[in-house]
């Protein structure tokens, strides 16, 4: 497995999106193997997350994959925790990556349709109405 591409692209994506979930008060939860979080602490800077707390929106819960006398067996072997500024330490980034729910919702927007597109005036605009169903409304 090619751990280095793995870790690096999960922190990367992990750092822009862990901002949004700590906005909403929600907690973001990666499940991975200890290999790879073994990897990780390795190659980044995991110095300063030590063990894991409910508050933080971040949370890594590694498994491990063990064969005992009945078989293999998957297992929590542990639980760390951060949030988005420690995640962009463990990157070594020095700026955060800010991301608003209205750049997240304009990107969105742009990619559908705007006959589907539903606003309510005051709040963005004006509900888009296609020209055919305007027509419709004005001969009624």
């Amino acid at each position: 497995m090619n751990w280095k591409m793995t870790a690096k692209t999960t922190l990367v994506q992990l750092h822009h999106k862990v901002m949004t979930f700590e906005r909403l008060g929600k907690h973001l939860v990666l499940v991975m193997q200890d290999l790879l979080l073994d990897y990780v602490r390795r190659r980044f800077d995991f110095g300063h997350i030590r063990g894991q707390r409910n508050g933080d929106p971040m949370q890594f819960h590694a498994y491990g994959l063990r064969k005992g006398p009945d078989g293999f067996r998957l297992g929590l072997i542990e639980r760390l925790s951060t949030d988005s500024s420690g995640v962009a330490a463990c990157l070594g980034l020095q700026a955060s990556a800010r991301i608003e729910m209205e750049s997240i919702l304009a990107q969105i927007e742009a990619k559908l349709p705007q006959s589907i597109l539903l606003t309510v005036a005051g709040a963005v605009g004006d509900v888009p109405v296609p020209p055919t169903a305007a027509e419709k409304a004005n001969e009624d």
